[in-house]
């Protein structure tokens, strides 16, 4: 096989897997956020984050006639979802979790399910309400056309991409931006500001942070508005790379999303990341390898198709939690008796 042909497959490949894991670790930073301040699995995040692909549909069908600017469209949509969903968190915080603060852990994790299914079934209910099920993202003129088309807008590195054969969409380009800003964001707030000191103290020792004056209840809040507000951005770039959604298109991507952050290292925010990536990269590997063994001349490999994708994330889980079950950059932690 000419290394010509099959060298931009790989190098395609490998960058709709890191696409895809942008959303994953956007989507798992909501899991590991709770998880390092409550010890808590919120497995309503799933619905959390689809609520705000369902607002960014909502904002890009209101907006799609519109004369304004598709940029500032997106920007709506980002904010509209980034509120919805920090206000849903915060409210299934205040009232699912809280009065089980002090109860067995399992008994909140199995409430967590139980709010999934609500806002699944709630999510269904308001849309059918309006004769909508699968829902069709409409994004603006030009967000599906590849990048750097012509010369005249090609920078460097569009020329390069292009030389080399690999094809990117401007939307593509867009979701990597938007999440790099939203990562930006999220480690200044947590490193650098006043609020995620206080998160953090509330993350290493509530009782002590409590004695120090610090509210460990409006931290709580606050690290469920954060969390939620990422879920908003994660649902809207799902939308747009995925193209249609319906109430239950969070499940899948929020099974893998919790997967990334375990192996990332539960609690790790750089480690959800890194979870996040490498399972994007594995499943696209996964997905194409049919089409690597008619490359490769490998007849074998040619039933293993897209369908098989899912249980990358899976059996990287499994392996990750055998022979390092803290994650990548996960810590030990040490409960003293």
């Amino acid at each position: 096989m000419e290394l010509s042909v099959l060298l931009p497959f790989i190098v395609n490949v490998i960058i709709g897997g890191l696409v895809l894991g942008f959303v994953y670790a956007i989507i798992a930073l909501g899991y590991t956020m709770v998880y390092g301040v409550l010890q808590l699995i919120n497995f309503a995040h799933s619905e959390v984050f689809i609520t705000g692909a369902v607002v960014g549909f909502e904002v890009f069908r209101i907006l799609q006639d519109s004369a304004m600017n598709g940029y500032l469209k997106l920007l709506l949509a980002l904010v509209a979802a980034m509120i919805v969903s920090g206000l849903l968190n915060v409210l299934i915080e205040r009232l699912a979790y809280r009065p089980l603060r002090g109860a067995p852990r399992l008994v909140p994790l199995i409430t967590a399910i139980g709010v999934s299914l609500i806002l699944q079934d709630t999510l269904r209910f308001l849309e059918g309400l309006q004769g909508r099920f699968d829902l069709t993202y409409t994004l603006p003129g030009g967000f599906g056309d590849k990048f750097c088309a012509t010369d005249s807008t090609c920078a460097p590195l569009g020329n390069f991409l292009r030389t080399i054969g690999v094809d990117v969409q401007l939307k593509d380009v867009i979701l990597v931006v938007v999440a790099l800003v939203s990562l930006g964001a999220l480690n200044y707030v947590v490193n650098r500001t006043r609020l995620g000191k206080a998160i953090r103290a509330v993350s290493q020792d509530r009782v002590t942070a409590g004695l120090m004056g610090i509210d460990s209840n409006l931290m709580i809040s606050a690290t469920f508005l954060i969390g939620g507000a990422l879920g908003g951005v994660s649902g809207v770039l799902f939308g747009m790379k995925f193209g249609t959604i319906n109430a239950y298109s969070g499940f899948d991507p929020g099974i893998i999303a919790f997967t990334a952050a375990v192996l990332g290292g539960i609690g790790s925010i750089p480690g959800a990341v890194l979870g996040g990536l490498l399972l994007g990269v594995i499943q696209n590997l996964i997905g194409v390898t049919n089409i690597f063994g008619n490359l490769l001349g490998l007849a074998n490999l040619g039933t293993i198709d897209a369908s098989y994708s899912k249980i990358g994330p899976f059996i990287v889980l499994v392996l990750i939690l055998i022979f390092k079950p803290t994650g990548l950059l996960g810590k030990s932690n040490v409960e003293k008796v």
